[in-house]
């Protein structure tokens, strides 16, 4: 946003007596530097803003409006701050610069807590940038409950300074992801927990959360068990997001709500391959995808923790591969698949070779985690620190705004698996956390240690690993069914 505010000039254009609409704004995209595919998205803001202001004079419309209008599309759960601020910016230009009607400046006051400003802030500080949010998840376990519980409705409110009070989204925001980053919060966790509070927000109708407290709590975790009928782990989850919205971000304790009706938590079996299922998905797989999820299946990592190994991460003599940072922060070590080692001998030489390419055009710096970078500020631009697997492009960092490789994106993996499950005509849901669910039951079957079993999946409870016991159907511990012994 900082590249597309340096190159829009602040003066107000000269006025268009004659508005060409969509074209001539369309133009004004394009001399302002705005790229092809994010122009169409400006014009339907522009458009959505209008339906919201139906039969009203276009040119009566101003600052109030926009701001309104731009509130509006905060609290609602399935927008995210990015296409706030390209909104506001498809506004601003419209006026501006289109139309040439100068618009009212903005009010930049900010505050988190009892004294947040009911005026909306400016989102510029949000850079922008893309985040993907983790969307609704709903699962199907129930609640036996008599009825339904009410949505919280729109009444009637006593006048007074605090009844009319709206979240500051914006703000809130910003508040709650730089919270989340001084706890050292994985960005998925970040991006999910901003969609949880933006969801709890909404749902009171955009209320601030200093307003709220232990009732407000209950309703909405009711509402999820209740009506939502959402998994266990999910209302846990936006548990969590609420009580660190209050304990982190508020200061505030939001008081008893122990007593909402929990979720059931129901046992779910993992999907698990076979050994001729996996020995006919793996050969549909090309290229480093196919590398990567024989790693998967050969060593038992989740898909990220293979996505995130960097170059010193790899034992050749040692034959054993640290993984580091996995769930819950923790480190372990797991084999070396040999089988895979000449074909990593010859990925890690193209790797170098991408490597040295990126460091003649300067282009080497990778991201390092926590704040290693500053202690050591050499660390970024040494081979060792190389991903892996490092992406085909560069891409900017969403939290640091700086462009350079990252490692290759799940969803890759993800879709090659898919792709190669269905080339396979495998018919039970695959995907790469399959994989290594078959990992630890095949280890399981061939008669290996459960506690081994256990650390090399880095499960911090043996129960967690005791899942798989249910899946064997060979070997030691394999179960015969009555009717082969007739």
């Amino acid at each position: 946003m900082d590249a597309i505010q340096q190159r829009r000039s602040h003066e107000v254009a000269a006025f268009n007596p004659d508005p060409r609409w969509p074209g001539g704004y369309f133009e004004v995209l394009e001399e302002l530097g705005i790229e092809e595919q994010r122009r169409r998205f400006h014009a339907h803001w522009v458009r959505q803003f209008f339906n919201c202001n139906r039969g009203r004079p276009r040119r009566e419309l101003g600052r109030a409006e926009i701001e309104d209008f731009l509130h509006t599309l905060a609290v609602q759960p399935a927008v995210l701050s990015w296409q706030v601020t390209q909104a506001r910016d498809a506004l601003e230009i419209y006026y501006e610069q289109f139309r040439g009607i100068a618009l009212e400046p903005r009010n930049e006051q900010r505050a988190i807590g009892p004294e947040v400003s009911k005026e909306s802030a400016d989102p510029q500080a949000s850079g922008g940038r893309k985040y993907a949010g983790s969307g609704k998840t709903h699962g199907t376990a129930t609640v036996a409950l008599p009825r339904k519980i009410e949505e919280p409705r729109s009444v009637p409110r006593p006048k007074g300074r605090r009844a009319d009070r709206k979240a500051d989204w914006v703000s809130l925001e910003e508040a709650i992801r730089a919270a989340l980053r001084v706890e050292h919060y994985a960005l998925k966790t970040e991006r999910t927990y901003v969609q949880w509070i933006r969801r709890f927000v909404s749902y009171h109708h955009g209320k601030r959360p200093s307003d709220m407290g232990a009732a407000e709590i209950h309703q909405f975790l009711s509402h999820l068990a209740i009506n939502e009928q959402v998994a266990a782990s999910t209302q846990n989850q936006a548990l969590n997001a609420i009580v660190f919205l209050y304990r982190k971000v508020v200061k505030k304790e939001p008081g008893d709500f122990s007593d909402f009706p929990r979720a059931r938590r129901r046992k779910h079996l993992p999907s698990v391959l076979s050994r001729p299922e996996v020995q006919s998905l793996l050969p549909e797989i090309d290229g480093v995808e196919e590398l990567i999820t024989r790693l998967i299946y050969g060593t038992g990592m989740r898909i990220s923790e293979a996505l995130r190994l960097r170059v010193q991460d790899l034992s050749f003599d040692r034959n054993e591969i640290t993984v580091r940072s996995g769930k819950g922060g923790k480190d372990r070590r797991v084999p070396f698949p040999q089988a895979l080692k000449a074909e990593f001998y010859r990925h890690l030489d193209a790797r170098r070779n991408q490597f040295e390419n990126d460091r003649e055009g300067g282009m080497h710096e990778v991201e390092l985690p926590g704040a290693l970078a500053r202690k050591y500020p050499n660390a970024p631009y040494e081979w060792n620190w190389q991903y892996v697997f490092a992406a085909s492009d560069f891409s900017v960092d969403p939290r640091s705004g700086t462009t350079r490789r990252h490692h290759v994106h799940e969803i890759r993996i993800q879709r090659a698996v898919k792709k190669a499950a269905r080339k396979a005509g495998i018919t039970v849901r695959v995907t790469p956390h399959t994989l290594r669910h078959s990992f630890a039951t095949h280890l399981l079957e061939a008669g290996q240690d459960i506690r081994t079993v256990q650390e090399l999946l880095g499960h911090s409870d043996v129960k967690t690993t005791m899942i798989y016991t249910h899946v064997l159907n060979t070997g030691p511990m394999g179960v015969v069914s009555p009717l082969d012994t007739l």
